[in-house]
């Protein structure tokens, strides 16, 4: 019995794997995209020890029955108190996988977000070469990502981005006090584990919800020297509109829409 719960788990957590690669996106919740083959590999790699298990486990053992040998620990094993040592149940702490795969099988948890973002400090962007920076097209509003954002207003001395306006697509973030709220985004190296987040504070519309995804219209709120380290890296909004998430969601890029 204990070789086919095993077998049981392993065919689970292979079937949740697949379920999430192979015919959703949910995968993206957890790692990048360019992860999806491990993934799918993994998952067919633990049906596949699963099916073994459960197939080993039903062919009859070979040689002449024996009794349990007086003395060779064939039988349930007791200490000096009367406690049962046998083995011949699941070991415990394999059954900690089972919640995890069924998770994985009917339930995906949701994505990393403002929960995340919150209790970390916004990650560092690059410092960016002298006269590194190429001058904006003439777009209005402008589409701009959270880190050009940023570096703009605290790196670019020609001041391009002052009375422009910018279009930001992220996640809605608390901000806690000094007013306002975050528009956040997260990103991945690799996986959740490693997930930093990139903010830049909204002033003057409303907040929607944590967690709902918005695209801001807004111009830069001006305090601080612009160009310079002391610039606030905050919008004054003039508008807030509610989109889906996008399947890039995990980068600090230009937003594709699902299905792109």
């Amino acid at each position: 019995m204990r070789r086919f719960a095993q077998a049981g788990l392993l065919v689970l957590s292979g079937a949740g794997l697949l379920r999430v690669s192979l015919f959703t996106e949910a995968y993206l919740r957890y790692v990048k995209e360019g992860m999806r083959p491990l993934l799918i590999a993994s998952g067919v790699l633990l049906v596949l020890l699963g099916a073994a298990e459960a197939w080993s486990a039903r062919r009859p053992e070979e040689g002449p029955e024996e009794g349990p040998a007086e003395g060779l620990g064939e039988g349930p094993e007791e200490d000096g108190d009367g406690h049962d040592h046998g083995h011949s149940g699941v070991p415990r702490v394999a059954w900690l996988l089972f919640l995890p795969a069924l998770s994985l099988l009917f339930y995906a948890p949701p994505a990393l977000g403002s929960y995340t973002a919150s209790r970390e400090p916004p990650k560092a962007v690059a410092v960016v070469d002298e006269g590194g920076f190429d001058p904006l097209p003439a777009t209005s509003p402008l589409p701009i990502t959270l880190t050009d954002f940023t570096q703009r207003v605290q790196q670019d001395e020609a001041r391009a981005i002052q009375g422009r306006t910018v279009r930001m697509t992220g996640f809605v973030t608390p901000a806690g006090g000094g007013g306002g709220w975050y528009l956040t985004r997260i990103m991945l190296s690799c996986c959740a584990a490693d997930a930093q987040s990139v903010k830049v504070r909204v002033y003057g519309v409303a907040a929607p919800k944590a967690d709902t995804w918005v695209t801001v219209t807004g111009t830069w709120h001006a305090q601080g020297t612009l160009g310079t380290s002391s610039a606030a890296v905050a919008l004054d909004g003039r508008g807030v509109e509610r989109i889906e998430r996008p399947v890039n969601g995990y980068t600090d890029a230009l937003s594709l829409p699902l299905g792109s």
